[in-house]
């Protein structure tokens, strides 16, 4: 083949990509729904579905995606920002579980009360347990995460403290005393809204905050942020318990949604699927776990029928994603909306 036959794929950016850059995107509505579209129709259809749906499946599918989607962001974000690999979503979702039933349990505080001081004491605590860890680097500190969580489990049901391995029962539902179906959309929509709440809100830390670009530099070079005179472990502590609220959130909100509180809370799946979810969304977007989580526990759900097969199609089906989507499936999208391919000459 001659030498002015070889062809090569080039990718360029859409001219309406390029007019809706800075402030031209006021420039026309076309421009303005093309950037704002991707953001807002999903978040659209994830606020209908349980108007359209109102069974107790379907809404209790959407909590768990979201669940799932709380704890997958703060792993994207902890790994983003400051690079920190936590493999103990469990931690943060465990300590807000536990807080928030044993509040309402012991005391019998109102759930709309446990639930906003079990975010925040059980962010706390996880921040205070890991502030000796912060040093630490890589596979060290991911370590350090995940024996958190068998730790405590293990001290509960050792001690019998806190229900032992019974757990807390007969915690106060938060939709107690609500006729069918305001119970369902009360569930529905909070947990909804915290989730897309913490996109919005972790997207603008890690993007368009002083902040975010603090984190990002002690990323890419923490010992020159350091010689800047700059203390690390304050924004590494700041950046933990940024992300362990969300997480702590869903650990509150669950214990209230099923009135129990126990062991499962530590459970590994709540480490494991987040990490899965944000590899098959697409790391370092932050919207790219919560597209995960909606594809994986919907999937998890509907193989359910298969028994204890279930495990190995769901097993096949995580490699396929990752194999034919290694960037992952946001970043995919992003790519091919935004961009065109064509052929042209060496």
């Amino acid at each position: 083949m001659a030498l002015s036959e070889v062809k090569r794929k080039e990718r360029i950016d859409r001219p309406i990509k390029v007019h809706s850059d800075d402030m031209y995107v006021l420039a026309s509505f076309k421009t303005m729904l093309y950037l704002a579209g991707p953001r807002i129709f999903p978040a659209l259809t994830l606020l209908i579905i349980p108007l359209l749906v109102p069974s107790v499946y379907t809404v209790r599918v959407v909590i768990a995606s979201c669940v799932i989607a709380m704890l997958a962001m703060n792993f994207d974000f902890l790994l983003h920002s400051v690079g920190l690999v936590s493999l103990g979503g469990a931690l943060f979702f465990g300590l807000g579980a536990y807080t928030a039933g044993s509040l309402n349990y012991y005391y019998g505080i109102n759930p709309y009360i446990t639930m906003p001081m079990g975010t925040l004491i059980g962010a706390a605590i996880a921040t205070l347990l890991l502030l000796p860890c912060l040093p630490l680097r890589g596979i060290y500190f991911a370590l350090v995460t995940l024996i958190f969580p068998l730790f405590f489990s293990k001290i509960i049901e050792a001690t019998l403290i806190l229900g032992g391995t019974d757990g807390l029962i007969g915690i106060k539902s938060m939709v107690e005393g609500f006729p069918h179906p305001f119970d369902l959309w009360i569930e529905a929509y909070l947990i909804i809204s915290a989730t897309l709440l913490t996109l919005f809100t972790l997207r603008r830390i890690y993007r368009c905050t002083d902040l975010g670009l603090v984190l990002n530099a002690i990323k890419d070079n923490d010992q020159a942020v350091k010689a800047s005179g700059i203390n690390i472990t304050l924004y590494k502590a700041l950046a933990v318990f940024i992300a362990a609220l969300p997480s702590s959130f869903a650990g509150a909100y669950v214990t209230h949604l099923y009135n129990w509180v126990g062991l499962s809370h530590w459970s590994l799946d709540y480490s494991i699927l987040p990490i899965a979810a944000s590899v098959v969304g697409g790391m370092g977007t932050i919207a790219g776990p919560m597209l995960g989580s909606f594809i994986l526990v919907p999937l998890a759900e509907y193989l359910r029928e298969f028994g204890s097969l279930r495990v190995a199609f769901y097993a096949m089906a995580l490699v396929a994603f990752i194999v034919l989507w290694p960037e992952g499936i946001i970043n995919w999208l992003s790519r091919k909306y935004h961009q065109l391919e064509r052929w042209v000459k060496v």
